[in-house]
Parts: C-alpha cells; structure tokens; sequence
C-alpha cells in the first residue's frame, strides 16, 4: 500500500473513532468492556493468589499431620489418609479451565481411588455454572458482542445514509474504507487486551514460560480479530444498520452459546463413557475376585500363603519372619490397584477422546477453538488434570505401599491377631510414628511450556484460518460493492 493509502486509512480510522466517542452508546460500551476486563483480571488474580498461598500451607499442614500421629497400627494409618493440594499455574488467573469443575485437592487412602474435590462450580449456584465471570470467560463471550454493539454500523450506516457513494466518487477505494473501520475496530480490542497483557507479564514473573504467555495473548488477539473481521464483515453486506446487528446478533448466539454446546453434546454422543454406577459395580465384581486383603485367611490367598512357607520352609505362617497378615495387605493392594488403575485409564482415556473431538468444532466456531487453546495455555485443559490424578495416584500408592512395608516388618504376627484381646494386646499391636515418614514431597506444576505450545497448535490453525476465510470474504464483498 502506499504512503497516501495508508494516511487515507488513518483517516477513515480517526473519524470512526472520533464517531465512536461522540456515540454514547459506543463509548458506553468500550468503557463497560475495559472496566469488566479489568475487574475480572483484578479479582481474579487476588482470588487465585489466596488460594494459592492457602492450598500450599494446606499440603503442609496435611504433611504435618500425617507424620505427627502417634504409636499406631500401620493399617489405621493407611485408613487415616493424607491430602494432596494442586497449586494453580500463573495463568490460571486467566482461564481457571476444567479446573472450576473438577477440583485441586484429593484425599488419599488405602484400598480406593477418590475424585479430586472442592470444586467451585460444584459448589456453586445454578447461575455460577453458566459461567463465572473470569478474564477468559469475559473476552470469549462478552468482548465479541461489545465489538458487535461498537462496530455494526461501520460501514452499513455510510451506505444507508448515502455518504459510501460520495467518499467512493472522490477516489477513495471501498477496500481503504474498510480497512480504516477494521483499524478502528483493532484499536479497541488494543486497549480491551492491555489488561490481559499486564497479566501475561505478572505470570512470566512467577515463573510462567514466556513462550506460552505470548502464546496465550496471542491466542486472544487472533481471535479477537476473527470478530472484528465478522463485523466487517456484515457491516459491509447489509445495506442496513438493523439488518446488520440482527445478523451478528445472530452470528455470536451461534457461535458463542450454540456451537460450543453442540460440540459437547456431539462428543458425548459420539463417545459414550460408562456411568460411574456401572463402573461401580464393574469395580466391585473385580475385587472380590482378588480376595478380602483384611482377611488373611481368605482363599484366594492361598498360593500366596503356601508360595511364602515354601521359601522359608516352614510350615505355618506363626513361624513366618514375617507378618503375613503384612504381606496380604501390600499383595492386595498392589493388585487392587491394578483394577483401579485400569478402569480410571479407560474412563481418562473416554473424556480425553471426547475433549479431543469437541475440540474440532473449532473450525466452525472460534470460541471453541479459543476456549481451547486458552485452557491449554493455562496448564488448566483436561490433560493437565488427567496427570495430577496419576501422579497423586502414584503418591497414594507409594505411601500405602510403606504402610504396609512396615506392617509386614515391624509387627509380628502374633501380636497382630491378637491385638483386640485387651488393651495391653492393642497397646503391643503399635509400631513407632517414626515409621510414619513415607510421604513424598508433593508439588503439582502444569506441563512444561512445550508440550502445551504442541497441543494447541490445532488452535492456532483454526484461528488463522478463520481469518484467511474472513479477509478473503470481505474482499469479495467489497468487489460485489463497486
């Protein structure tokens, strides 16, 4: 373009912003987009600070506790559980994710696998669960129909009060005209990102990868410029300012509330998951196929119990050198979890597959590409949830699994069936709280900055391709005006 095209593009810029601030209502609307981007941002940030800060000193003092008890049967102490908290990445202040809804804490103990908990939308009224008012909610949802409200008449109310055919006589291309509005537009979503950028940085500074920050903003501005190009758009076909709000309108129900709900909805359709009832039940006809690891005297121990005196050649467990009542405990569980651990990959493997194919609705609506890549980005997608339960399943196993080490080592057998004869029998059936220091050290961080850039590389593509198919549109509109 040259030096004249672009000063009659700054020109068409500074007039439609000089209109946009003499309109009440567009200034209106750009003032509510700024002061709700950056209220969300700000006690966001706050909230997930907080949490933060109360989740790690909650993990210490779960550590604390459990390694406090006193003398203690080694079992109860693999009934008595530990907690496992998940401190939130930098740039979940932005895009709290699937975490919202799943939870960052889990109780670990013996014998069972629990759900992460303490979830805010499970918490939450049934109007919380339309969507919490986060950065990420408010620019995927509300900023596209601020820049609706702002810029539907940008071109359509030239041509309806007859001055598109006047600037047109006086050489000015239609293309330069909707550049200059398209300029307007990027302006604004300039000054609507500002917080969300000052965010990025706050994140890079609590050690959030740098590569990952500038991709999730840049996410943003993609798409944000995938609804200015849509407005352009429309505002170029339409004849009319009406017709052309009624059609954005229309366009942002479909895709920010329709699409994204049908892409669930086909997921969920197209690969069923199993009822946690169902699998319950599966669950429970599996074990007690494995045997009561309470009951040493089980039958489906007996290979067990024989192998045991056949190595130490004795021939009864009393002579054992070790506690066999120890030994079926560690046995049952490391065989118990075994069942567990198949049955959560399958149900894991059945959410990511419905994640992954919902995330190919983004090439029918930006916001589901956007909403993917941000929760990707933000160490907050179903994968990075899905690792936090393997690996807190790994530390549950780890320190049931030394439980039961010392059970089978440090408490004779003798004194273990016998320890409900009296209180002196009980008081012997201890081992010392030295033997209580099994706990790993715990500290959840999201996936490094590679790996998520890699996942939402499919993202980025619809949204560039968003764009590509929306320039390429507004340039045959424009030919269709001349």
């Amino acid at each position: 373009m040259s030096a004249n095209g672009i000063t009659q593009v700054l020109t068409v810029a500074k007039d439609e912003l000089r209109y946009w601030v003499r309109s009440k209502l567009a200034l209106s609307v750009l003032v509510i987009g700024i002061l709700l981007t950056l209220s969300s941002v700000i006690v966001t940030a706050i909230n997930m600070t907080e949490l933060n800060h109360q989740r790690q000193s909650l993990q210490n003092t779960a550590e604390e506790t459990f390694t406090d008890q006193p003398d203690r049967h080694p079992h109860r102490m693999v009934h008595y559980g530990h907690y496992a908290f998940r401190v939130p990445s930098p740039l979940s202040t932005l895009d709290p994710g699937v975490d919202a809804y799943t939870g960052n804490s889990i109780f670990l103990e013996g014998h069972r696998q629990n759900s992460a908990m303490f979830a805010d939308q499970r918490q939450g009224t049934a109007l919380t669960k339309l969507g919490s008012l986060s950065p990420a909610f408010i620019v995927q949802m509300l900023v596209p129909l601020l820049l609706i409200l702002i810029g539907y008449s940008a071109v359509s109310r030239e041509r309806e009060s007859q001055t598109l055919s006047f600037i047109l006589s006086q050489g000015t291309s239609i293309y330069t005209i909707i550049a200059g509005k398209g300029l307007a537009l990027l302006s604004v979503v300039t000054v609507i990102m500002l917080p969300l950028v000052i965010s990025g940085v706050l994140a890079i500074s609590q050690g959030e990868s740098v590569v990952i920050a500038v991709g999730f903003l840049l996410g943003y501005v993609l798409y944000l410029l995938v609804w200015s190009l849509v407005v352009l758009l429309f505002s170029s076909v339409f004849s009319k300012k009406s017709e052309s709000f009624t059609a954005l309108a229309f366009v942002w129900i479909l895709m920010c509330v329709v699409m994204p709900r049908i892409a669930s909805t086909t997921a969920a359709t197209t690969v069923p998951t199993i009822g946690k009832l169902e699998t319950d039940f599966a669950v429970i006809a599996q074990l007690r196929q494995l045997g009561d690891g309470h009951n040493a005297a089980d039958p489906a121990f007996a290979k067990l119990k024989a192998s045991l005196l056949e190595q130490h050649g004795v021939d009864t467990v009393e002579d054992l050198p070790v506690n066999f009542r120890g030994v079926v405990a560690r046995e049952s569980e490391a065989e118990l979890t075994k069942v567990l651990n198949k049955f959560a990959e399958e149900s894991m493997s059945q959410e990511l597959s419905q994640t992954l194919l919902s995330r190919n609705f983004g090439w029918l609506s930006p916001m589901v590409a956007i909403r993917s890549l941000s929760m990707i980005s933000a160490g907050t997608s179903i994968e990075t949830h899905h690792r936090f339960m393997r690996e807190t399943e790994a530390l549950r196993f780890n320190f049931v699994q030394a439980l039961n080490t010392a059970h089978v080592e440090k408490l004779s057998y003798q004194d273990d069936i016998n320890r409900n004869v009296d209180e002196a029998a009980t008081k012997k059936a201890r081992i010392g709280a030295e033997n209580w220091q099994v706990l790993q050290d715990f500290n959840f961080t999201a996936d490094p900055g590679e790996v998520r850039l890699q996942r939402s590389t499919d993202s980025f593509f619809q949204l560039i391709i968003w764009i590509a198919v929306l320039v390429g549109l507004i340039r045959l509109a424009g030919r269709q005006t001349l």
